[in-house]
């Protein structure tokens, strides 16, 4: 006897489950890029230029610090199958994601920038009863990127700047299996990888004072996950159900992201960038087992390059106090029949306040509140099987998210 195991699955899928970014992706790198709808690349003036745009290190003098963390509140619900409407909400939870960024001018030609940060992420809960049960329980992954970048000044307007990033990641999973005419079995996943590594570039010009242009390239990271599974269910089928060791292959994408920023009059800058997502390197979840009784396990995602687009303001009150807010729309990477309950992406507009502030000479604050709603999603010819027998998963999907973000800056 053969049990299909969906859960596997979820091991590749690094982010099923994001949290509010476009596929499994976060863009929350500091209260005032979040504040400004992430329309930040030609803007960057603070020490998260190490993410942003590492470039524009060489326009910052001496040594800077950025600290702090946006908390992220997603809500989720399910109606249906189809032709039921009844509705399962998603278990409420919110998500700490830290940020920490540190760039060093060592000469009027080189700065140099050290950060931690965590750009891709997922945590869904759902019921262990619940209708989707068989597609997915419980999934969190974290990973952490740090970057070291050189930047270097080649005229007094003109910069370019190179790095390469450090990445971590861990994922646990829970998720139901039918074992009919026994009761359901749950299968636990828990997985690691400790040594992949990425590269960027960046450049920034300001051919004027009132106008500057950024642009950035962060390469592909490949993981290759090393992790264990473990299983509980009846008794009388403890043989058959998949444990011990397992790994699995997983490519997130490239970003390229553009943008420019005008001050329109002495209080007022604005800002927009185009940012394009290389979704298509996450085309195939594949499992592998390393004992040969269980059958590695392979499935299409079948992602595709998609993109967001982002505007943002500035308005100075004073010298030592700015509001901020922006917009942005993210397009959705997948087909609608390719959402699973622990990824129910969609197009996503997201909208964004926040406030800056210099509080002495050498410390400032900064805060902003960010609300993303994603576009209803109806699934009409689900590829995804909910039961044993395999029955489409066709439904509706609601989502938005909450999140609030503080940074603190302090220069020497």
């Amino acid at each position: 006897m053969k049990l299909k195991i969906f859960t596997l699955f979820i091991l590749l899928s690094f982010g099923t489950g994001s949290i509010f970014a476009g596929g499994f992706q976060i863009n929350e790198h500091g209260s005032k890029a979040m504040g400004m709808g992430g329309a930040f690349t030609a803007v960057v003036n603070d020490a998260s230029a190490v993410y942003w745009n590492s470039a524009a290190m060489s326009f910052m003098e001496g040594t800077n610090f950025i600290v702090g963390a946006a908390l992220i509140g997603p809500s989720t619900t399910f109606r249906g199958v189809t032709p039921s409407i009844n509705k399962s909400s998603m278990t409420r939870q919110v998500f700490y994601v830290p940020h920490f960024f540190l760039t060093h001018k060592i000469s009027e030609s080189f700065s140099v920038g050290l950060g931690a940060s965590v750009p891709f992420g997922l945590g869904t809960l759902w019921d262990d009863e619940w209708v989707g049960r068989y597609l997915a329980v419980e999934t969190e992954v974290t990973t952490i990127a740090v970057p070291l970048v050189v930047s270097w000044k080649i005229g007094d307007n003109f910069s370019i700047s190179a790095g390469g990033s450090y990445h971590h990641a861990s994922v646990l999973i829970k998720q139901a299996v039918s074992t009919s005419p026994f009761e359901d079995a749950f299968v636990n996943l828990e997985g690691e990888e400790s040594s992949a590594f990425g590269y960027n570039f960046s450049f920034m010009w300001k051919p004027i004072d009132v106008l500057s242009i950024g642009g950035s390239f962060k390469s592909e990271v490949d993981f290759s996950f090393e992790g264990t599974a473990e299983s509980i269910g009846p008794v009388q089928l403890a043989g058959l159900l998949p444990s011990g060791d397992i790994s699995a292959a997983l490519t997130t994408p490239l970003n390229i992201q553009g943008g420019i920023a005008l001050r329109v009059f002495k209080p007022l800058l604005v800002s927009a960038d185009f940012q394009w997502v290389g979704w298509s390197s996450y085309d195939t979840l594949a499992v592998d087992f390393t004992d040969p009784a269980f059958e590695d396990i392979a499935s299409p995602r079948l992602y595709k390059d998609t993109y967001l687009i982002r505007f943002g303001a500035q308005y100075d009150l004073s010298d030592e106090l700015s509001l901020l807010g922006g917009v942005y729309f993210d397009k959705n990477p997948v087909d609608p029949n390719n959402a699973n309950p622990s990824l129910p992406d969609s197009d996503r507009l997201g909208f964004s306040i926040g406030v800056d502030a210099q509080l002495t000479e050498n410390i400032g604050i900064s805060g902003s509140y960010l609300f993303i709603r994603s576009s209803e999603l109806t699934v009409t010819d689900s590829n995804e099987e909910y039961t044993p027998t395999g029955a489409k998963f066709n439904g509706v999907y609601n989502a938005y998210a909450n999140l609030l973000s503080l940074s603190f800056h302090y220069s020497l």
